[in-house]
Parts: C-alpha cells; structure tokens; sequence
C-alpha cells in the first residue's frame, strides 16, 4: 500500500500528476479542491461558507478541512492506498494528519510563481463532465467544446489574476513552511515543475523508486 502528499502552488500540475500516478498504482486520488466543489454543486451544508470562502481567494479553516479529509479517508475505499491532493495547508494542518495516518511520500512540485500564473489563467474545465483541460499543454479538439462529452468549457470561477496572486501569497506564508516539518522526517520527493507532464511525472516516478 502507498500512502502519498501532493503539494505544489495552485496551477502547478498537482491535480495531472496525481492522477498520472494514482491511474498506474491503483491508488485512489482524494483531491480536496473536488470535494470543495462537489459540496458547492450539490448545495450542502457547507456549500455556502466554502463558496464564500474560495471566490475571495483565501484558504477554508483548519477545522472545515480537517473534518473533511478526515471523512473522506475514514470512507476506507484505497485498498492499494491513496494520493492526496491539496491538503495539508498549514502546519496545523499537517500536524493533525501526520498524528493520525502514516505517509510513504510527499511529492512537491516545485514551480516559479510566473509559470503558475500562466499555466492557471490557460486552464479550462468541462461545464458538463468536469474534464480538466489546459490551453498550453492539452487542448480541446474543438476550441471551447469538451472532447469527451461535448460540454462547454469554461475557466474555474476561482482562476482570476487577482486570486491567484492572493493564493500564491497564501501558498509562500503558510503553506511552503509545512514543507521543513516533512522534510526533517524526510519524507519530501522534490521535482522541476516546468517540465512537460510526461517529464515531470517521470521524475515523480525516479524520486518514488516506481
């Protein structure tokens, strides 16, 4: 069983490298930027106060994050294990993960903040089927209309200059320094993001052993 972290700035390759990787391994890929959104289409309880929360740009709390790692792994559906994506945040965050589940890896993808900028403001997501695309490194067929389904694509709602600059600010703060608490347990696998995807995911592989 593998247990992995994926850890990057938003628009880094995170979300296609994880499940690159968890597609090959049999893991199951938790990604919580899904979660958050799944709970905003379907109106529940938390809808609202995540959706406030995402559209300005800042991070949801510890507790709201915590509790929804938490449930999602207590699902026990990764039988061969799991690659989580977008979560821990903070120290705190990592501390409480690091206090109740083991981890192999934390894969860091190490990008400069002008590549996450265009790489993020390229990204296009599927209205209908929710297939990722990006304009640099995977483009529709079709401009605007999803290969798969045919649905309209469209840019997240999240994926505007100003928010980016407002989450890379959040990633350097309190983000990047939960890396230092993985890395004196020497658990961090560092690679160049700014490669293409095959490459990075191969250097993914060389740092795992895969």
């Amino acid at each position: 069983m593998n247990k992995y972290i994926i850890m990057g700035p938003q628009g880094c390759g995170k979300g296609t490298q994880a499940k690159l990787l968890a597609d090959d391994l049999k893991l199951v890929h938790i990604s919580v930027g899904d979660i958050f959104r799944w709970n905003i289409q379907a109106h529940t309880k938390l809808a609202a106060r995540i959706k406030r929360i995402v559209d300005s740009g800042g991070l949801v709390s510890d507790e709201i994050v915590e509790q929804i790692v938490r449930d999602r792994l207590d699902m026990h559906d990764w039988n061969y294990g799991f690659i989580l994506d977008g979560f821990p945040r903070s120290e705190s965050q990592a501390s409480f993960f690091l206090e109740s589940y083991d981890i192999d890896a934390v894969i860091y993808i190490d990008v400069s903040d002008e590549v996450v900028m265009k790489r993020a403001l390229a990204r296009r997501i599927c209205s209908r089927c929710g297939l990722d695309y990006n304009l640099i490194h995977h483009r529709p067929e079709t401009d605007g209309v999803c290969d798969v389904c045919g649905g309209t694509l469209a840019a997240r709602d999240d994926d505007t200059e100003e928010t980016l600059k407002h989450r890379l600010h959040d990633f350097t703060t309190q983000t990047k320094p939960t890396l230092d608490l993985f890395e004196r347990k020497e658990l961090v696998v560092k690679v160049d993001g700014q490669g293409t995807p095959e490459q990075i995911q191969a250097a993914i592989r060389s740092g795992l052993g895969k």
